[in-house]
Formats: C-alpha cells, structure tokens, sequence
C-alpha cells in the first residue's frame, strides 16, 4: 500500500469542513506531477492532510475511496480527481517545523518541493510521522 499527502489551506478547506462533509472529491489539481500522483492512488490507501499555508501542519489521516477519474471543475480531460474520506484527527499534529527537524524526513516532498500539492510519503516516512503523531 502507498501512503499520501494532499495539502489544503484551511481558510479553502479546513479538516473540521472535511469531517463534517464525510467525504470529497480532490479536483482542481493543475500541477502534472501532482496529476500523476491522483492517477496513482488506490482505494484504500491512506493520506496525510495538511494545512498550508496558515496552519503547516499535519492535522489528520484521509483514506481514498475513489480512484482516479475526470476532474468535475474542467472539461479538460487531462486533470483528474479522487474522493477521499476522513478516518483520524490527529490529537497531536505535526507541524512542518517539527518535520523540518527531524533526519528521517530530511527527503520527504513535503521538505524538498514543498509547493506540490500531491505527494507520495515513504513507508519510512510515514513511520517517522505517526510516532511524531503519537499514533
């Protein structure tokens, strides 16, 4: 199984709207590398959620329960969505500072190209987080 981040602002889409809408569809994505990481996601798999740019932290764990098909905000057949579910708040999120700080995720996207809005996470990687999380 693959582990995932998505990003959202929470003034856009905070994970308080998430969990009480159940579940969404992650469209809009307009980057071709984090394209081709919607294409790759499986049902099942689980997906970090991170606030950006105001929060920059780690708040929650989603799941994907849609695989991958046309993005509803464009005739565009080349952009494509995924439904994701919530499945955990974190009770502690992890910030990007504290990710920042730790060698282990030194190569994590969320570090390197911090701009993509999709991203894969290690199995490592998502090991390092969930004992940062306390999970």
């Amino acid at each position: 199984m693959a582990y995932w981040l998505v990003k959202s602002e929470p003034s856009v889409y905070p994970w308080e709207q998430f969990e009480k809408d159940k579940q969404t569809f992650w469209d809009g994505v307009r980057n071709y590398a984090a394209r081709n990481h919607l294409r790759t996601m499986k049902k099942g798999e689980e997906v970090l959620y991170y606030h950006s740019n105001e929060g920059l932290e780690i708040v929650g764990i989603a799941k994907v329960v849609k695989e991958a098909y046309q993005d509803p905000s464009t005739d565009d057949e080349r952009w494509v969505a995924v439904d994701l579910k919530p499945f955990k708040k974190l009770k502690h999120p992890v910030s990007l500072s504290a990710i920042k700080k730790d060698k282990r995720l030194a190569n994590m996207a969320l570090v390197r190209i911090s701009q993509l809005s999709v991203q894969p996470v290690t199995d490592d990687e998502w090991a390092a987080i969930m004992e940062l999380a306390k999970l």
